[in-house]
C-alpha cells in the first residue's frame, strides 16, 4: 500500500535525471519550469493531462505524441482497449505532432501492427510500445526534414475513458463480443459479472461451435468445464477469479463451486 514510483521515474531517478511532476500544466510556475528546460522538442507517450496552448509553444521543434492507434481512429485516452474492444483487425502506431486539439495534430509517421486473435489489451500494448520505443528517435532526429500529414477527416473515432463500470459483461451480446470485452480489460481492471450478488472476473474465454448451453446469462458444467452462455453462442471460461479469490482455471472453479451450478449471472 504505499506509493511507488512508474517504471519511468524509476529508470530516471536511477540515471540521476530530473524528474517533474506537476499536478497541472495550467499554471505559470509548471509553464516556467519547462520553458527553464531549453529543450528543442517534448515528447509525449501515455500522458495524462492536455498540453495547453503556451506549454505547445514552448520547444521550438514543437511537441511529438506516440499514440496507439492507426488515427483518425482512436482518438483519445484508451485507443488499445478500444481496438481489442472493437475486434479490430489491425492497431499501430502514430507519431504525430501536437496541436490544442484531442489526438488531432498531423501524422509524421504511422506503422500498422495486427490484433491477434488472442491478443489482450495488455499484450498488444507491450507490443505497441516496443514499436513506438523504435520509431521515436529516428523520427526526432529527422523533424526538419518529415513533412506532417494532416489526418483524414473520414473514419474518426473516439477512445473514451473506461471505467470499472465498463468492464461488466452483457451475457446477451453475441459471444465473440463478450469474448472481445474480457480481452480488453485484461489486464485492468478485469471484465467481471455478479454472481450471487459478487463479483466474479474472466480473463479468458473461448467461443464453442454450436448453441448456447441455455439462457444468455447462465453458468453451468459440461464434462468438468466451465460453460457460460451468451446471445448466441457458450463460452468457455478458462480463468476465472472469484471475488476475494486468486485466479483458477475453469475446471478449478467447477471442482469448487459445481455443487452450485447451474446459475444465473445477475
Amino acid at each position: 500500500m504505499n506509493l511507488q514510483p512508474s517504471e519511468v521515474k524509476a529508470l530516471a531517478l536511477e540515471h540521476d535525471l530530473e524528474v517533474l511532476q506537476p499536478p497541472t500544466l495550467r499554471k505559470d510556475e509548471a509553464q516556467a519550469g519547462l520553458r527553464e528546460l531549453n529543450a528543442e522538442v517534448f515528447v509525449v507517450v501515455a500522458y495524462g493531462l492536455i498540453l495547453p496552448a503556451p506549454v505547445l509553444e514552448i520547444p521550438p521543434l514543437g511537441c511529438v505524441n506516440v499514440h496507439f492507434s492507426l488515427l483518425p481512429r482512436w482518438r483519445g485516452a484508451a485507443p488499445v482497449q478500444w481496438a481489442v474492444l472493437e475486434g479490430d483487425p489491425k492497431s499501430g502506431v502514430a507519431i504525430m505532432q501536437m496541436d490544442p486539439g484531442l489526438d488531432t495534430g498531423p501524422v509524421l509517421e504511422m506503422v500498422e501492427e495486427p490484433v491477434l486473435p488472442d491478443d489482450t489489451s495488455g499484450s498488444l500494448a507491450g507490443r505497441l510500445a516496443i514499436l513506438g520505443a523504435g520509431l521515436l528517435p529516428g523520427i526526432v532526429a529527422r523533424l526538419d526534414e518529415i513533412y506532417p500529414v494532416p489526418q483524414p477527416e473520414e473514419g474518426v473515432t473516439y477512445a473514451s475513458k473506461l471505467t470499472p463500470e465498463d468492464a461488466r459483461i452483457d451475457w446477451s451480446m453475441p459471444a465473440e463480443a463478450v469474448r472481445n470485452r474480457i480481452r480488453a480489460f485484461n489486464p485492468r481492471p478485469g471484465a467481471w459479472s455478479l454472481l450471487n450478488g459478487r463479483r466474479l472476473k474472466v480473463w479468458q474465454a473461448t467461443v464453442l461451435e454450436g448453441s448456447a448451453d441455455g439462457p444468455a446469462g447462465t453458468l453451468s458444467e459440461r464434462d468438468g468445464e466451465l460453460m457460460a452462455a451468451t446471445g448466441s453462442q457458450s463460452l468457455k471460461l478458462e480463468v476465472v477469479q472469484p471475488e476475494g479469490k486468486g485466479r483458477m482455471s475453469g475446471p478449478e472453479f467447477v471442482r469448487g463451486y459445481g455443487r452450485d451450478l447451474p446459475a444465473s449471472f445477475g
